[in-house]
């Protein structure tokens, strides 16, 4: 009888909330359209001249902002305007608290919360704590001591509420379950609702510290990833701007998806870059028009690992050396200007200061030296002196081009390291002006060390997905190039489908690059995206591409069975594709991908099938599909190789919901 009461005020509540919110609509219809006009106004106004009217046009176009971004939270509100309730009584004030938490903060005015925002510090509670004594963290690091007594997760499709559920766990894996057994495109709707602890802890970890995240097929790390932006620009508002924000992957089809659902969850103008891309961009006037980049070469292998990294390091520091074991600086007449200890303490004290930067801050200590040692009051000798020794030490700054050194090096690690590079197709690239992301990272590198200027500060937030792909060379570079930003990196080691070159273990990472007292490594390990069957499937595989290291754990939810058709002919396997597409749509799934080893077998398949996405398995790496079906996988050599292992392991765990795998006759 109580929880039919209980049902009633929840309805009554719920019905409450959504007259608001058309309430709230309708208000912010009216202003915005108020303030775009008063905007437009002042604005053609400011053309005829008037500058006092830029500071009213700037605060009417800000006011016009906010009431667009007001209507726009109201109306994403109405179908769903929250997803779960705390209530609970903080020990320092001894008030019972009742809070409502929706994927948008609804206000009945500028003070009275109605809905909580899901990235607000207290929806923490919902996420995280078990009934009973907790607590909550704010931004500034302090916590709130509570007492939680009741957890609840609404059931609400369509603006309907249609149940709840307590629990002593946060979103309660019916809800979950209901939610993963939906099609692709609803499951992204409501991903806010599902959160696990394990993956809010990431979200909410402190912006001012790296994070690796190892995470399996399915784990979330994207999803992840995006709603850490989102949380950070919502809580440290006053010290991240959008535009230092950068999501890092390995090709635009994985950004793009990435990025299509940022604008849900309230984030706006986030960059977006390939890692050659963003390379290049740190490279500046450097990487001229002329330049391009290609794809990694034959020793890519050699030039991704740590070794090639420290060798150029080393060869680096002994050309800064040689630029101050020369001696002092001495004038016949004022005596010694720069003595050979001042210059050698000012090469030491300054390790991230590049060779052109010292010898500029030389430069400038020559002049403050001569003012120092020229008699009182002779003006003309002193501008006699200075121009004497102007650009004493800037002139022998390196004269050659990044490009030229890098060449130099190569010669070097060559004859430390016979035959491990290809130098004439290195000398080849070099004439071409081609370059492959491991050269992009070397070059960088020798940048930083020679000619930089100063330092980069135009990123505060790099957030790198399927970092598996690509050696630690890159993320080194980044991180001396960028040493103010906070990376938040994450991959599945198991995925590594660039075997020679990608990372397949993350020590040397955690070891050279995420290497400070507050970094931290946290592992996901269990898979929301596939079904038990799939799952199970994919796990046999996953036991050759991590050695056993990594497992997956499942969210119990079942399907139907892997479905591996018997060898056929081609002309069969195009008639099975077909039957399996037309009957997967009239189940009502919209996301269909075949999936080939390369891009070659997709290319030839794309000619015969149509209607359906087709693509070699190195692009599925970040994507999911209500229904997969494998074209011809080699399992043979996925259980008998690592490196094939990772390949078809990508390529099993795309399935959202079923598998096909059509085998082609030998």
């Amino acid at each position: 009888m109580e929880s039919q009461k209980d049902f009633v005020q929840e309805q009554e509540h719920f019905k409450e909330c959504l007259e608001l919110i058309a309430r709230n609509i309708a208000g912010y219809e009216r202003e915005y359209e108020q303030r775009h006009q008063e905007t437009q106004r002042l604005m053609k106004a400011m053309k005829t001249g008037d500058p006092e009217l830029y500071n009213q046009a700037m605060t009417s176009a800000s006011l016009e902002e906010h009431a667009q971004g007001q209507l726009r939270k109201n109306r994403a509100a109405k179908k769903q305007p929250y997803f779960g309730r705390i209530d609970y009584q903080e020990h320092a004030r001894q008030k019972p608290e009742r809070v409502y938490i929706g994927k948008n903060g609804i206000f009945r005015n500028q003070t009275d919360v109605v809905i909580a925002d899901w990235r607000a510090p207290i929806s923490t509670v919902y996420y995280e704590n078990e009934l009973g004594a907790g607590c909550y963290y704010l931004p500034d690091g302090s916590s709130v001591d509570i007492d939680l007594e009741l957890k609840r997760t609404y059931d609400v499709q369509e603006g309907q509420l249609l149940g709840y559920y307590d629990s002593d766990v946060a979103s309660n894996d019916q809800l979950l379950i209901q939610y993963l057994s939906q099609n692709k495109e609803a499951v992204l709707g409501d991903i806010i609702a599902t959160i696990q602890k394990e993956q809010n802890e990431i979200i909410r970890q402190s912006p001012f510290a790296n994070i690796l995240v190892q995470g399996v097929a399915g784990s979330g790390k994207t999803t992840v990833a995006m709603h850490r932006i989102s949380y950070i620009l919502y809580n440290y508002k006053e010290r991240f701007m959008s535009n230092e924000f950068c999501i890092i992957g390995g090709n635009d089809l994985l950004l793009n998806y990435i990025t299509s659902g940022l604008p849900e969850l309230d984030v706006p103008d986030i960059k977006q870059k390939r890692m050659d891309v963003m390379l290049t961009h740190l490279l500046g006037k450097e990487w001229l028009k002329k330049y391009r980049v290609i794809p990694v070469t034959e020793d890519g292998s050699v030039r991704s690992r740590m070794d090639f990294m420290l060798d150029l390091e080393i060869w680096l520091k002994r050309m800064r050396e040689r630029f101050y074991a020369d001696g002092p600086l001495v004038d016949k007449a004022l005596g010694t200007i720069i003595t050979q200890s001042s210059k050698e303490r000012l090469f030491e004290e300054n390790p991230d200061f590049s060779i052109a930067r010292v010898l500029r801050t030389l430069d400038e200590r020559v002049k403050t030296r001569i003012k120092f040692l020229c008699p009182e009051g002779e003006k003309e000798y002193f501008r006699e002196k200075c121009r004497q020794y102007k650009d004493y030490y800037k002139s022998r700054i390196p004269k050659e081009s990044i490009y030229e050194l890098y060449q130099q090096f190569l010669a070097e690690y060559e004859r430390m390291h016979p035959g491990q590079l290809n130098l004439s197709e290195h000398s080849e690239n070099a004439v071409k002006y081609q370059y492959d992301v491991y050269d992009l990272a070397a070059l960088l590198v020798i940048q930083y060390r020679v000619s930089r200027k100063a330092e980069d500060e135009e990123f505060g937030q790099l957030f790198i997905d399927e970092a598996q792909d690509f050696g630690i060379t890159p993320y080194y570079a980044l991180r001396r190039v960028l040493p103010k930003c906070y990376f938040t990196i994450m991959g599945d080691v198991s995925q590594n489908i660039d075997y020679e070159c990608g990372m397949n273990d993350w020590a040397e990472l955690r070891k050279w690059v995420l290497n400070g007292e507050r970094d931290v490594f946290r592992l996901l390990s269990k898979s929301y995206r596939n079904t038990i069957e799939i799952s199970e499937y994919a796990g046999k595989i996953l036991e050759k591409a991590s050695f056993g290291r990594y497992k997956i754990e499942p969210v119990i939810r079942h399907g139907l069975p892997v479905q591996e058709r018997e060898p056929m002919s081609e002309e069969a396997m195009y008639t099975a594709a077909e039957e399996i597409i037309i009957a997967a749509k009239e189940k009502g799934y919209e996301s269909i991908a075949v999936v080939c080893r390369d891009q070659q077998e997709a290319d030839w398949v794309g000619k015969w099938l149509e209607g359906v996405t087709i693509l070699p398995i190195h692009l599925t790496k970040g994507l999911e599909f209500d229904v997969v079906i494998l074209w011809n996988p080699d399992l043979e050599a996925a259980f008998s190789h690592q490196k094939d292992a990772k390949l078809w392991y990508v390529a099993v765990t795309r399935a959202l919901h079923e598998l096909y795998l059509l085998h082609k006759k030998r």
